[in-house]
């Protein structure tokens, strides 16, 4: 460990307390842990994916002991890769932490500048235009590839918005939805369904989707948010069919429709 750092005991004081710790026990870990020396960033990466899923899942069900405990599990991890970074001499937390502050500073001239921003769309239009400046070539460029598909296309819609390429309001949006919706209904018009166009049916399908988070956004509901509540809720009901099923001698493989549909009424009305 290294020499101790006395803090007073304000609120700012105990918290960087807290955070001198986690540095002093990543010290130790790093050098005296099997495990812990042989990380790597790249090691790290699954790990840290999981964790960042597993705060979402904390966020989601509002439970506030499991976000702070998540909230620490990814900390660990964000001083972890400075740890190892520092130890190649590419950069260390303090780096991170300053590039970060001067980073937020340049990007809110309303708050640190003479540049005037009211609203919310006025502080993203900001944002965007400040982004291009650091050398970013495309307003989209900043989203990143791997994002799973759904919040990748929230985040897209977003962006476009803040370069001010968007509709006017929900009314146009909720007609491009029924557009999108004729058109992949019109794939399936067919008599022969073999003879569907599984490619081109899937291209506006995807504009299907795309229209629909697109209208969500306008609206302020989170599609991700929506969805994964949904499989939630469809989660805890198909569980509470096996379980009913099963206290009454059944299983489900032995079920026709009818009678799952008899438990998932049931569990509907929960």
């Amino acid at each position: 460990m290294t020499t101790p750092i006395k803090f007073d005991d304000s609120p700012r004081g105990k918290q960087l307390q807290a955070f001198n710790r986690l540095l002093d026990v990543m010290e130790e870990l790093r050098e005296k842990c099997p495990w812990d020396r042989k990380q790597t960033i790249e090691s790290l990466r699954h790990l840290t994916i999981e964790e960042t899923y597993e705060l979402s899942d904390a966020i989601l069900k509002n439970d506030m002991p499991e976000i702070r405990k998540e909230l620490g599990d990814i900390m660990l991890h964000m001083v972890f890769y400075a740890k190892i970074a520092s130890e190649q001499g590419a950069f260390d937390i303090a780096d991170v932490l300053n590039s970060e502050c001067e980073k937020l500073i340049f990007r809110h001239p309303h708050i640190y500048g003479d540049t005037k921003a009211e609203t919310e769309e006025q502080v993203k239009q900001n944002w965007e235009r400040l982004k291009l400046k650091e050398g970013n070539k495309s307003v989209l460029g900043g989203v990143p590839s791997s994002l799973p598909a759904l919040v990748k296309a929230m985040r897209i819609q977003e962006k476009a918005r803040g370069a001010g390429f968007d509709w006017d309001d929900k009314t146009q949006v909720w007609e491009k939805v029924k557009e999108e919706l004729n058109e992949f209904e019109s794939e399936f018009n067919v008599e022969d369904f073999s003879a569907i166009d599984k490619t081109h049916a899937t291209a506006e399908f995807g504009d299907l989707m795309f229209s629909l988070i697109n209208f969500a956004r306008f609206i302020h509901i989170n599609p991700e948010e929506a969805l994964e509540k949904t499989n939630l809720k469809f989660i805890s009901r198909f569980q509470y069919i096996e379980t009913e099923a099963a206290k009454d001698g059944k299983q489900l493989q032995d079920m026709n429709l009818e009678e799952m549909d008899y438990y998932w009424n049931k569990a509907k009305n929960l």
